[in-house]
């Protein structure tokens, strides 16, 4: 039974009628302040280093009280905004939402509550970490445990059991289910930072939110806008987002790769044909070619493809894809998912010419005549080794020829590489740990064990190569060597490798610098009969020589040209890719796009001359 008020209630508060009220000036307002109650919603404080801009606070404020505004001086990096967050207290609930939503931990509330003043737009702050009068204030509300609105701890994707994984070549992730991918994706606070991270700008937000709807449709046509080689990003791009994503300011990012391979690996053929493989309009029967299948190639042709351009792309090797076909192995990209993105490629209309090299079956100036513009995108092949004492012996292997050999044999069109039964590889980067773990699954196939040892010169906490191909190799049992500098290859009487000879190094920091120093009087010889060269790999632009001439222009083993990719000095010559912005597929991909359009624009103001 629910309490119910005396009828005279009302009567007994004639008592405060006569009473004398209480009057407090603003002098002991200010100079004698009253502390508020432990978890007192008072004024915010926002600690700005710390803030990312997201604007999650201003999308969760119920009365929006809460604006963000570009600050002067606050630089815009890739892991923030250079917003910071207003508030409007003439509209503040003092709820607190913005405080348990904020990704950075960068929000509080103080047991500060007084502000007197006539003036109502002096009830606009942008504050800081001294609040709104700049004066210390004990915090008040924070967020708790049960006050946690983000889901801080991402939903990981089932992979094949360590013990097994390494006796085939088959996929290491298993993907995600319809329930883990909604799941995965209500995660995300849709803030865009991750996009502006992004090199190809892609729709993150708008793909993830078409997941959590459940409409891969759509996910499929936002995906597409700035990427065309989905399957084979959902699974190997270097995911630049992920390290800007604001949740794992306190938690662990979303798994935004691993959502794009969602989005591809659910959507059917009709999909493909309903959103992505529309009618295209021929312009004016204009030609384009393209030398080089692999990244920034296909991704040019794709987007050139769509504005109705004959497209006609050249590749040296037996099948298109350069170094997704060729580099990356067969467990972290499958060639049924390659063919994927690439048929699609084919399909809209674009011609792919295999076994051709331009600049030996065809010249730079033999396509001049037949074509209206060209993209070059022909990578890094050349192999690079130490400059160390045997380095040209037989048995001393270079990473793209192994991992070439690898896919060929792994898809049945060529035979098991030469591998001993003790390998060393030397490197750093997520290219060595491809051949060291393509070299664990080889050695396990034909002697049914396996060791190699991975051998670089920093620690592991500075390592080029990422936190999921270094853990992964230490499962499978690559055998690590670290802070050891390779200075010669060991060969016996007989002249058979034996070893490498390596001195110790040490890694530090110096005026915000690695660097690493060598000590060779500490030194030790590795065992191992077979050496794997994973140090890099450069560009071969002889077949450029003929055309530009002292007109190419290098830096740093990187052609220089305009933003667009087009050449300075021959406008109907465009570059992208590796030998543009160096080795990475994202970047590639954003560089094709990027180059369609200024051969888009090169073609339609030539014709307007």
């Amino acid at each position: 039974m629910g309490f119910k008020k005396s009828m005279l209630s009302p009567v007994r508060a004639w008592k405060y009628l006569f009473k004398e009220p209480v009057t407090i000036s603003k002098e002991d307002i200010f100079d004698k302040p009253r502390e508020a109650a432990d978890r007192y919603r008072g004024f915010h404080i926002n600690h700005q280093d710390d803030c990312v801009g997201c604007g999650t606070c201003s999308e969760i404020c119920p009365t929006e009280a809460i604006t963000m505004i570009p600050i002067d001086g606050r630089e815009a990096k890739q892991e923030r905004t250079d917003e910071l967050p207003a508030f409007d207290y003439g509209r503040c609930s003092f709820c607190g939402l913005c405080v348990d939503i904020c990704t950075a931990d960068s929000l509080k509330m103080t047991k500060e509550y007084i502000h007197v003043s006539t003036d109502v737009d002096s009830f606009m702050f942008i504050p800081d970490h001294l609040g709104i009068h700049n004066t210390y204030y004990p915090n008040g509300y924070t967020r708790d445990e049960a006050s946690e609105l983000l889901d801080l701890k991402r939903y990981e994707m089932e992979e094949i059991p360590i013990e097994t994984r390494v006796l085939s070549f088959m996929e290491l992730i298993k993907g995600f289910s319809k329930e883990m991918a909604i799941s995965e994706a209500s995660r995300c606070v849709e803030c865009g930072i991750c996009t502006q991270t992004c090199p190809a700008t892609m729709n993150i937000p708008e793909y993830i939110k078409a997941v959590y709807d459940d409409d891969l449709k759509a996910g499929l046509k936002w995906v597409y806008e700035t990427n065309p080689l989905p399957n084979v990003c959902g699974r190997i791009c270097t995911h630049n987002c992920e390290n800007a994503c604001v949740i794992a300011n306190r938690g662990e990012a979303v798994s935004i790769r691993w959502l794009k391979r969602y989005i591809v690996d659910q959507v059917t053929d009709d999909d493909y044909e309903e959103m992505i493989l529309k009618p295209v309009v021929l312009q004016q029967n204009k030609h384009i070619a393209i030398a080089g299948s692999g990244p920034a190639g296909l991704s040019a042709a794709y987007y050139l493809r769509t504005m109705g351009y004959q497209v006609t792309v050249y590749e040296t090797k037996a099948l298109p894809g350069g170094v997704i076909r060729y580099g990356a192995p067969e467990y972290r990209l499958p060639d049924d998912k390659v063919n994927q993105d690439i048929d699609i490629i084919k399909r809209l209309g674009v011609k792919i010419i295999t076994e051709t090299t331009v600049g030996k079956d065809i010249t730079i100036p033999e396509l001049h005549l037949k074509y209206d513009a060209i993209f070059i995108a022909t990578g890094f092949w050349l192999p690079k080794k130490l400059d160390i004492p045997n380095k040209d012996h037989q048995d001393v292997h270079t990473s793209m020829l192994f991992l070439s050999q690898a896919r060929d044999y792994t898809r049945g069109e060529g035979p098991m590489p030469d591998v001993h039964e003790k390998a060393i590889v030397i490197g750093g980067g997520d290219v060595s740990f491809d051949v060291a773990r393509t070299l664990v699954r080889l050695q396990q196939e034909k002697y049914g064990h396996h060791h190699v040892v991975f051998v670089a010169r920093k620690s592991e906490e500075y390592l080029a190569a990422s936190e999921e191909e270094i853990k992964e190799g230490k499962e499978e049992g690559v055998i690590y060597n670290l802070n050891a500098s390779p200075t010669e290859i060991v060969l016996d009487d007989n002249q058979k490798i034996t070893g490498v000879k390596a001195s110790a190094c040490q890694t530090v920091v110096e005026n915000g610098k690695i660097k690493t120093y060598t000590n060779h009087e500490e030194c030790c010889i590795l065992e191992g009969t077979q050496i794997f060269f994973a140090v890099g790999t450069e560009p071969d632009y002889d077949f450029l020589m003929e055309r530009l001439g002292s007109n190419l222009h290098v830096e740093k083993n990187k052609l220089q040209v305009k933003e667009n990719g087009q050449f300075k000095d021959f406008d109907y010559l465009f570059a992208g890719g590796d030998i543009v912005n160096g080795p990475d597929i994202i970047t590639a991909i954003a560089d094709g796009h990027r180059a369609a359009k200024g051969i888009d624009d090169y073609l339609n103001n030539k014709n307007s001359d």
